[in-house]
Parts: C-alpha cells; sequence; structure tokens
C-alpha cells in the first residue's frame, strides 16, 4: 500500500512535521516494497490553499493512506474524493509512525481544522 506522510527532512528518522500543508517534505512510502521517496513541498510557501496543493500531489501519487497530525477541512475533501484515508499521526518520527500504520495502531483522523488560509499557524 502507498502511504504518504509530512516530514521535517528527508529521512525515514526526521520528525513527522506539524503541518501537512507547509510541510517541508512529503514522503511517499510503499509498505509492500519498502520503496521510500521524499518529495519537496513547493506549496510551502503559498498565500492560502497549500494544504489543497499537497492533498492534490498525495492524490495524484495513488496515495491510499495519509498520516499526519493535524489537516484542514478542504484538504480532507480533496483527499476524501480521491477516496485517501487519513490517519492520526503519533508525535515521533516518520519511520515511527509507518511502524505504528503497519502494525494497525493508528487510528482515523476525526478532526480536521478550518484551514489557516494565510494567516501563521
Amino acid at each position: 500500500m502507498k502511504i504518504a506522510l509530512p516530514a521535517e527532512d528527508k529521512s525515514l528518522d526526521a520528525n513527522i512535521n506539524q503541518s501537512f500543508g507547509r510541510t517541508p517534505y512529503i514522503l511517499l512510502y510503499n509498505t509492500i516494497t519498502k520503496e521510500s521517496e521524499f518529495l519537496d513541498n513547493s506549496a510551502v510557501v503559498m498565500q492560502g490553499g497549500a494544504g489543497i496543493r499537497v492533498a492534490q500531489v498525495v492524490a495524484d501519487n495513488g496515495i491510499k493512506a495519509l498520516i499526519t497530525l493535524q489537516c484542514g477541512e478542504n484538504a480532507e475533501k480533496v483527499l476524501n474524493n480521491a477516496e485517501v484515508l487519513v490517519y492520526k499521526a503519533i508525535p515521533g518520527t516518520v519511520r515511527q509512525n509507518i511502524n505504528k500504520f503497519v502494525l494497525e495502531e493508528l487510528n482515523l483522523l476525526n478532526e480536521f481544522h478550518e484551514g489557516f488560509h494565510g494567516h501563521e499557524e
């Protein structure tokens, strides 16, 4: 299964980023082959709509699950339309979250914020 996670650096040992839309990197990870690819997040400098842009990148890459600490309502709509499940990350590294996901120890994210729309987080 292909999953995505917001990462603070291009490493499986990097911390999961607090923000989905403003994360510096998105990790695309295949839980079957264990292949990983880090994408630079060009939306990080956008005034607004960063979460929507990153959600579309996730959807366009055939991702089936997103693991994140938080997610905005508009990004969630894009993900939902693409049938991407959104899981609540645990504070820690990308690797720790992948392991928890594989062990089915993460819950679906059930609270989505309104988004920051160009405001400071």
